[in-house]
């Protein structure tokens, strides 16, 4: 190897720190030109979304300004029917809380007359069992004191009376016609 001085050895180091440059550049031109392909594809992509997205965005705009007055009046006329249920049900339960009232006074007048009712037949029958049952019970006897007497009267054939037949002051005719 040929001797070197110094200016050489300083011209190789110029020259390696100008390669590097280059070289440098050359891969920072590199990356440049991506990031601009990169850029640019990013923004059609952005920009194709954009104009896909934009008519969704101002069609829902112009929905919700649409809608919001009827939503809006749709709350209020839900809220008006709420209302208005909640006085019908009230009255209703009124109503009903009367109409109960009134069934049971009903109730009771027709338990009250129905007790009043059977108390009178109850005593009716009361009465007419012991009117009918006393003179009854005393036409029996009658009918039975005039069979007696018939019955006896139809064996009036009284035996001959001695006092020696009967000893102890028995009846001639015994105990058995006595009570028919």
């Amino acid at each position: 190897m040929p001797n070197l001085d110094n200016q050489t050895v300083q011209l190789i180091i110029v020259a390696c720190t100008a390669l590097a440059l280059l070289l440098q550049t050359i891969f920072l031109l590199a990356i440049l030109v991506v990031v601009r392909k990169s850029v640019r594809g990013l923004r059609e992509e952005l920009e194709d979304l954009r104009s896909a997205l934009m008519p969704i965005i101002y069609n829902t705009r112009d929905l919700m300004t649409r809608l919001t007055p009827k939503i809006e009046e749709t709350v209020e006329d839900l809220s008006a029917m709420t209302r208005d249920l909640r006085v019908q049900t009230s009255d209703v339960q009124s109503a009903a809380k009367e109409l109960v009232q009134r069934v049971r006074h009903q109730a009771i007048r027709v338990d009250e007359m129905m007790s009043t009712v059977l108390n009178a037949v109850d005593r009716a029958s009361g009465f007419v069992t012991q009117s009918v049952s006393k003179p009854v019970r005393q036409f029996s006897a009658l009918l039975a004191s005039a069979k007696a007497i018939i019955e006896s009267l139809r064996h009036s054939e009284p035996p001959p009376h001695h006092p020696a037949d009967h000893p102890r002051g028995d009846h001639p005719l015994g105990d058995k016609d006595m009570f028919v």
